[in-house]
């Protein structure tokens, strides 16, 4: 077995050291596990879960310093995660009842027809490191719900983070044997990923990632396939009254959690004539944001990226861009010597002939002039993903044109690309996933639906397409 460890993306120092699990292990006990838990009643399941958002609820200050040191994120935004995490139990509840729920229609000659669900069996889950307790979280409540058993695999950068949300559910009564964690690199993901006693695989991360358990997948149309993957998302400022307010919605898109959303504004689409006034006050708070450790005082809007690796290749990115004739407003420097702490980077790249439509995961900003707004609309939409995109500024006339135009799965006006509700759905098209919205659509994916056609006496009768028995025999009136 190979030793996990999880460092402090702020300090470097060890957080957390494990060993590697056993997928054959850990599946087998799910599949033996799932169908006593389904077939609890679901008031019952309901219950257990209500008490999980207790237990966590109880820890939610040492849960929060937990995320905060393993993900290098402002404590403050690591509480308000945790507070997610206690949430997702109602809205997953409500989100069960409304999307899943028992109907009974009429049927022909007095039968009666019936629309219920069942789980599909063991759901693996592979979570984030950005988010590393409220994404894996959004899939496993609606999973256990529905009655399916859960093999858990966190990021193998937050494992700390992991272990320590699925000893929650075990407080609360979730059976061990129902929601297991399994620890690992890549390749216990993959492992995972491909076992047969799999029923279906609930995924976020890389668009890398994503389309190679798509590929995986290709063969087994049997199991459920959820991928909720990242975005090169366009946020489109037009004809704005409040220039502050515009530049305020700009730096919380691109900025927010050191600009690791899946959802972050990674190109602002600005007017060509008359757009100094907007980059000069992105730019103007941009100085003005705090790049600190997670428990620093005062506050910091933003803390390292996950670690040294992720740093240098988005300085390593920054830097292409320059090359290809971007020209930079904002450097993206490394403020603290061998730690992963990066300042926010703004960088003008209508110049570049072929922009790479990339997910840059970090604080970098990409601006692009255009003439007109027709122009703003096709520069949006000229990306392989589709998660995010948002409209500030301009007319209700104008926002419908946006939200009729643009392929997206959120589109918002006047609000930040991210920090999309938990009780709407949630997910995207082209590359940002796989047409499995989760949060409060997740239900659609984590239970299936069975028609039943029911009566209570069996009556039937063929009158068409028979032969007659008696002239088949001769026989007369």
């Amino acid at each position: 077995m190979a030793t996990l460890i999880s460092t402090e993306p702020a300090t470097g120092d060890t957080l957390w050291t494990g060993e590697s699990g056993d997928v054959d292990a850990d599946v087998a006990r799910a599949r033996a596990a799932w169908s006593g838990w389904a077939a609890r009643p679901l008031a019952v399941r309901i219950e257990t879960l209500r008490r999980f958002a207790n237990v966590v609820r109880g820890k939610k200050e040492e849960f929060a310093d937990l995320i905060a040191r393993e993900t290098g994120k402002p404590l403050w935004e690591t509480a308000t995660e945790v507070e997610a995490v206690v949430n997702k139990v109602d809205i997953s509840v409500s989100a069960y009842s409304e999307r899943t729920s028992q109907r009974r229609l009429e049927g022909a000659m007095g039968a009666r027809v019936a629309v219920r669900h069942k789980p599909h069996g063991v759901l693996a889950v592979l979570g984030p490191y950005n988010f590393p307790a409220h994404l894996p979280n959004g899939h496993i409540v609606p999973a256990l719900i529905a009655g399916n058993a859960v093999v858990f695999k966190p990021s193998e950068k937050t494992p700390a983070t992991g272990a320590f949300l699925v000893r929650q559910f075990h407080e609360a009564g979730v059976p061990e044997d129902v929601l297991l964690c399994v620890q690992g690199g890549p390749e216990i993901g993959r492992a995972l990923a491909g076992h047969g006693g799999i029923d279906g695989l609930l995924f976020t991360g890389s668009v890398r990632a994503g389309l190679a358990l798509h590929r995986q997948f290709a063969e087994t149309p049997q199991k459920i396939l959820a991928l909720e993957m990242g975005g090169n998302n366009p946020l489109v400022v037009w004809d704005a009254t409040d220039i502050h307010a515009a530049a305020a919605i700009a730096v919380q898109s691109a900025f927010m959690s050191s600009g690791q959303r899946c959802t972050a504004a990674r190109r602002l689409i600005v007017k060509d004539d008359g757009h100094e006034d907007l980059v000069e006050t992105i730019c103007k708070l941009a100085d003005r944001i705090i790049v600190d450790h997670p428990h620093a005082n005062p506050a910091p809007f933003m803390g390292p990226v996950i670690d040294n690796q992720a740093a240098d290749q988005l300085q390593e990115a920054f830097l292409d861009l320059i090359i290809k004739g971007g020209r930079p407003i904002k450097h993206l420097d490394r403020p603290v010597e061998a730690r992963p702490f990066l300042t926010p980077a703004i960088i003008d790249v209508t110049a570049v002939e072929q922009r790479p439509d990339a997910e840059l995961f970090g604080p970098v900003l990409q601006v692009i002039r255009v003439a007109d707004f027709d122009a703003a609309l096709a520069e949006a939409n000229a990306t392989r993903y589709g998660l995010s995109a948002s409209l500030v500024g301009g007319s209700p006339q104008l926002y419908d044109r946006f939200w009729a135009n643009i392929r997206a799965g959120v589109i918002n006006w006047n609000k930040p690309t991210n920090g999309a509700p938990s009780n709407a759905p949630f997910g995207g098209i082209g590359l940002s996933g796989n047409h499995r919205p989760s949060a409060f659509y997740a239900a659609d994916y984590c239970a299936y639906p069975v028609t039943s056609s029911e009566a209570d006496q069996a009556r039937a009768s063929i009158g068409l397409g028979l032969s007659d028995p008696y002239a088949a025999n001769n026989l007369e009136g």
